[in-house]
């Protein structure tokens, strides 16, 4: 999946219309795997929004979605195999003042882990600041620690864009693991490189495979309050400050753009 950011006056991602999600070999043409798409918990990326491309592709491997608009219960779960969570937050919008307040009940994130423990396979989402903190209950219930805030890499990221939020996971620096699912089912399918886009960093519990290793050049920074957002424009890097919802317009009055009131000269 292909996402763009676009800044002209407002800091938004949407999905690329133009990707193409066609499969000439899905890996499922009978037996298909039942998942279920949450869309209950306010979350940024949806079916029919943003991770529509993510959609397409997994449909077209064979996998069936349904979309959840329920909260998370044994019922709502049985009878599916993946549940899907993308960016749910704890406010309506990613700039809400509650974005970062848990998207889940304690009831929900048990509900989830004994769905799993039965054999339940479950894909978690949580891109940067206010993501992490609204899917942090749910991810300690797996020995999964969010950092929460925006990593960035001084060595491995994107020289084209000299955005070092961009990182870059292959096996020649060897961040990109070896495993079966980078490996893929042929030569086709093997993945050699990973570009990811102004995320967080994860702590995971001993046994624990991480795909996407950060090195020793990698460091985070803590996401800002709005109270605090003026006295971290010197230290967080420019592209943090357009593409995190803090940095959005209606959380400064009056500002007609994002771009011209916060970009600092590189």
């Amino acid at each position: 999946m292909l996402l763009l950011a676009t800044f002209a006056t407002k800091a938004q991602q949407v999905a690329d219309p133009n990707f193409d999600a066609r499969i000439a070999h899905p890996a499922y043409t009978k037996n298909n795997p039942k998942v279920l798409f949450d869309e209950a918990h306010n979350n940024f990326h949806t079916t029919t929004g943003r991770y529509k491309p993510f959609a397409d592709l997994i449909t077209n491997d064979g996998f069936k979605i349904t979309v959840n608009k329920e909260k998370f219960q044994a019922r709502t779960l049985k009878g599916f195999d993946i549940l899907i969570i993308a960016n749910a937050l704890g406010g309506e919008k990613a700039n809400d003042a509650a974005a970062d307040k848990p998207a889940f009940s304690d009831e929900e994130c048990d509900a989830v882990r004994d769905w799993v423990r039965a054999g339940g396979s479950l894909l978690l989402v949580a891109d940067h600041a206010p993501f992490g903190a609204a899917a942090e209950n749910l991810a300690r219930r797996f020995g999964v620690e969010m950092s929460k805030g925006y990593t960035s890499d001084t060595v491995n990221f994107d020289q084209t864009s000299k955005n070092q939020s961009l990182l870059i996971f292959t096996r020649e620096n060897r961040l990109l693991a070896d495993h079966a699912i980078t490996r893929g089912r042929n030569a086709d399918e093997r993945i050699k490189r990973v570009l990811t886009f102004t995320g967080q960093s994860l702590t995971a519990s001993n046994g624990s495979t991480s795909f996407l290793q950060l090195w020793e050049t990698a460091s985070d920074v803590a996401a800002p309050t709005q109270n605090e957002f003026c006295s971290h424009l010197s230290v967080l890097p420019t592209c943090f400050k357009i593409s995190c919802p803090i940095c959005l317009p209606s959380w400064i009055p009056d500002t007609p753009s994002c771009e011209s009131r916060f970009l600092l000269p590189d």
